[in-house]
């Protein structure tokens, strides 16, 4: 029963569900217009405001590319295959695949977000192998397990309040840091992670579809990979001269690659061991290009793998600038700030962990980034919890800040399942070579959605921080 109304609700995607580009053009005007009826903002100050957010995340776009193409050249390399090759003998049956990319995706994200590449991979390859495999199902278990990386060692949220000199702080929002043990050490997030760890897979499982009648991989292709029928090896061989040159000796030496990686790996180790765990987007995709170096052994198999690790990126290049756009529209014109002070003004001290989930959830919307989205609703949010507890303790009023900032993040996360803007990391390497749109993925996404929003709201409001 419960499967199929997750086709149900699949065939409603199908149906209404537009392009994601569309969906962001959309969104914009949505966003546009609300600015322009709800606060009274000019024409032109909401077209300045969109065109001054419009390349406010180039940045993080051309991260996200990175992370993308070196973790995808990782997985092209051939010890990564072999390991897929060991994985696919023992999991053979399709609910098998969905639980194990479910649990993998999330122990990865909980490391860092831009690990979810990795799970990408195995998840095409074992979709690819597997008979049975209902191929948008299995992209949907992917992107369902991104949901852990709110809890993890890469949340953005909780590691802003910890940072020194933060602009809470600068603005006098915050007395000083908050520590990571009221966030993400706390007994709350512990408890989420119970939640999302043991639930995930288990709900995932349940939802399984019975039928994959053209859903498998094969049935959706509209190429014949006709690239990866000649391997990295072979094309490099084909790439040389028919006499020796010094060109080819470089193109093709192991030397130089492994001096470079050794560079390379010295200032990994210095980076761990004087400034800790510190895992961020930059040293992550260090790491990717440093290690697909190493896999590949040879400049020229190291190009001609990133060459074919980049073909299928170009919804993130152009898409990115007009979901920037809308974040600018919500920064600059005071939307954002307009609709977290109504919400966090109508909170109590029972009820402020629920409207602050809620927050998080309704403006990632429009801001489809943690951080992005506490500068602009995280000021009204603190100043409310403030408010609600003048005249308790700092330590407790600390605990609620610390529980209403993890309930935003909580919120902004849940909330991705039902807007296909972070499918652009996915479909670049699971929707390679295919017909799939974000339509045919996010329909099997809403039950999960529905049934871990009621289980997470109950734990943001119950659960001691």
């Amino acid at each position: 029963m419960i499967a199929k109304l997750g086709e149900k609700f699949t065939n409603l995607f199908l149906r209404y569900l537009p392009n994601a580009f569309v969906f962001a053009l959309v969104l914009t005007l949505l966003v546009a217009l609300s600015a322009f009826f709800w606060i009274d903002a000019s024409a032109i100050r909401i077209i300045t405001s969109w065109y001054n957010g419009f390349f406010d995340l180039l940045g993080f776009a051309m991260q996200i590319v990175l992370i993308i193409i070196t973790g995808f050249s990782i997985a092209l390399s051939p010890i990564v295959k072999k390991g897929i090759d060991y994985i696919a003998r023992y999991i053979n049956k399709p609910g098998q695949v969905y639980v194990l990319v479910v649990l993998s995706g999330i122990l990865l994200c909980l490391v860092s977000f831009g690990w979810l590449v990795i799970t990408c991979v195995l998840a095409r390859e074992l979709g690819k192998r597997v008979k049975g495999v209902n191929y948008p199902f299995l992209i949907a278990c992917v992107y369902f397990s991104l949901n852990s990386w709110v809890l993890g060692t890469s949340s953005s949220i909780p590691l802003l309040l910890n940072t020194e000199n933060n602009f809470l702080i600068e603005a006098d929002l915050l007395p000083s840091v908050i520590p990571t043990s009221f966030t993400l050490g706390s007994s709350l997030n512990i408890a989420m992670m119970a939640l999302i760890v043991i639930g995930a897979p288990l709900l995932m499982y349940l939802l399984r579809p019975k039928t994959v009648e053209n859903k498998e991989y094969v049935d959706l292709l509209i190429s014949n990979e006709a690239s990866e029928s000649v391997t990295i090896k072979e094309e490099a061989s084909n790439l040389k001269l028919p006499f020796k040159s010094w060109s080819d000796s470089l193109n093709n030496s192991h030397i130089l690659q492994l001096i470079i990686v050794f560079m390379g790996f010295t200032y990994i180790i210095f980076h761990f061991s004087s400034k800790g765990l510190d895992l961020n987007f930059n040293i992550m995709i260090f790491i990717f290009i440093i290690v697909g170096m190493l896999l590949h052994q040879t400049p020229m198999h190291y190009v001609i793998s990133m060459k074919r690790a980049s073909s299928n990126i170009s919804g993130i290049l152009f898409q990115y600038p007009f979901y920037a756009g809308i974040m600018g529209i919500m920064l600059y014109t005071g939307l954002g700030e307009r609709l977290g002070q109504i919400l966090a003004s109508t909170a109590t001290i029972d009820s402020y962990p629920f409207f602050a989930y809620v927050t998080g959830g309704f403006v990632n919307f429009a801001i489809p980034s943690a951080g992005g989205e506490f500068a602009v609703v995280g000021p009204s949010i603190i100043n409310a919890v403030k408010e609600i507890g003048a005249g308790l303790p700092e330590s407790e009023i600390t605990s609620m800040i610390s529980r209403a900032s993890l309930a935003v993040a909580y919120g902004e996360s849940l909330s991705n399942m039902l807007q296909p803007f972070y499918l652009l990391i996915l479909m670049p390497i699971m929707g390679a070579g295919t017909r799939l749109q974000a339509r045919d993925i996010m329909g099997y996404l809403v039950i999960p959605f529905l049934t871990f929003f009621i289980l997470q709201a109950i734990l943001v409001v119950w659960m001691p921080i």
